[in-house]
């Protein structure tokens, strides 16, 4: 299959009144035309500062200090902003944690979709509206025609989940990023969202970023797992391999605490310790070895992905 994303050592720093945070350090992964890949870790682990970086959306505070972000052969990190702003909605597009708050207070959900169509998905101003209405019923919501004239604080937060999907879809891009896609939803609402962006990318082909904290909600939806912590990737697998056979500890806490309909509270276990401080000058080449328990030696080493086996790296120096 072919790459949509190859990201090749990204690394995002942060200039903040406190100093400077490393937030990401050669960060890489790759994601296929088709494929789901699920960007896991505990909230601060840079999941949210990928996403933001590959789609040119950083604050202004920070800044992408390294790297390579590949959309076919268009390197995203080097595109001028101008540029960005034609690629952004057409090749490449993301839901965001709030949809809510992601959308325009004061303009109504179906000129919003049609702003999207003007402008990537090849609409004229005389048919724009019309196709708003059929993105808003390809997404399920009832009533489209009525539905396009509200304002977002009209709908509930699964229709504006919907609502966002639709803009985001709106021009069939390359890849979606789906950031915490269901956050503040309830669960039969998480489930039709997550069914609804599924469906998209099948009938459309694009590659999808799932990026949550829900190790479960991820080995339910994604074919691939990226597990990061404190703005390092730390293993990379398919998800039937990583869920078998976790080879970084990491991997292996955070599936221990994460709840399964046959556990039991008393058999979760949490991830011992904390983040490290990120503005530190003395962060360890391995950011997780003060909290791990099987840190050597060894592991003041310079860390980088390794292949532990077919399609499986990790960056551990001790691995399980």
């Amino acid at each position: 299959m072919t790459d949509v994303l190859r990201v090749e050592d990204l690394s995002v720093a942060f200039h903040t009144r406190g100093g400077v945070v490393r937030a990401l350090d050669r960060v890489g992964f790759a994601v296929e035309a088709g494929q789901t890949m699920a960007l896991v870790g505990e909230s601060g682990s840079g999941k949210s500062v990928t996403a933001y970086a590959i789609m040119g959306l950083l604050e202004a505070a920070g800044r992408i200090t390294g790297g390579r972000a590949f959309l076919g052969d268009t390197d995203l990190v080097a595109t001028p902003a101008a540029a960005m702003a034609r690629i952004r909605g057409k090749r490449i597009a993301m839901i965001f944690q709030n949809p809510r708050a992601a959308l325009n207070p004061i303009r109504g959900v179906g000129k919003q979709i049609a702003d999207v169509l003007l402008r990537h998905g090849g609409a004229t101003r005389s048919n724009a509206w019309d196709r708003a209405i059929d993105a808003l019923r390809a997404v399920g919501i009832p009533d489209p025609s009525r539905r396009a004239k509200a304002y977002p604080f009209e709908l509930s937060g699964g229709m504006c989940q919907r609502v966002m999907i639709a803009i985001a879809v709106a021009a069939r891009p390359e890849l979606l990023i789906a950031d915490e896609p269901t956050t503040g939803l309830d669960v039969t609402t998480q489930a039709v969202v997550m069914d609804l962006i599924g469906e998209m990318a099948r009938d459309t082909g694009m590659a999808t970023i799932l990026i949550t904290h829900d190790l479960a909600l991820a080995a339910e939806r994604a074919g691939r797992i990226a597990v990061m912590h404190a703005g390092h990737m730390v293993e990379e697998a398919d998800t039937a391999s990583l869920l078998a056979g976790p080879r970084h500890p990491y991997t292996a806490r955070l599936i221990a605490a994460t709840p399964t309909a046959a556990g039991s509270l008393e058999s979760l276990q949490s991830v011992p310790g904390g983040l490290p401080d990120l503005r530190s000058a003395s962060i360890p080449h391995c950011r997780y070895a003060a909290r791990c328990e099987r840190s050597v030696p060894g592991c003041d080493a310079v860390l980088a992905m390794r292949p532990v086996a077919d399609r499986h790296a990790v960056a551990c120096w001790n691995p399980l």
